[in-house]
């Protein structure tokens, strides 16, 4: 399963609006994409409750994974968002 680390960007973290693309994001995809920050499990990326519990902050490492045909192509798409100050 290909995984990638990203640092996310918004400098309030994933809470709010920044989760709420995210979500969207992950929704637009061929494939389930997870994340994972720290120690926690990896959550659902199409949730926005599970994204928000990761309580990730601004400038926190998080790992996204996928598996299957397009999997490359999600993690891309999520990385792009992720680095993003969606808060700006």
């Amino acid at each position: 399963m290909p995984t990638r680390d990203v640092v996310v960007g918004s400098r309030i973290g994933l809470h709010g609006r920044p989760a709420a693309i995210v979500v969207k994001t992950a929704k637009a995809q061929q494939v389930i994409v997870k994340i994972a920050t720290g120690e926690k499990a990896a959550v659902d990326a199409r949730s926005i409750i599970a994204v928000l519990s990761l309580g990730a902050h601004g400038g926190d490492t998080v790992t996204i994974s996928a598996d299957g045909d397009g999997a490359d192509d999600a993690l891309a798409a999520m990385a792009e968002v992720l680095e993003k100050d969606l808060d700006a």
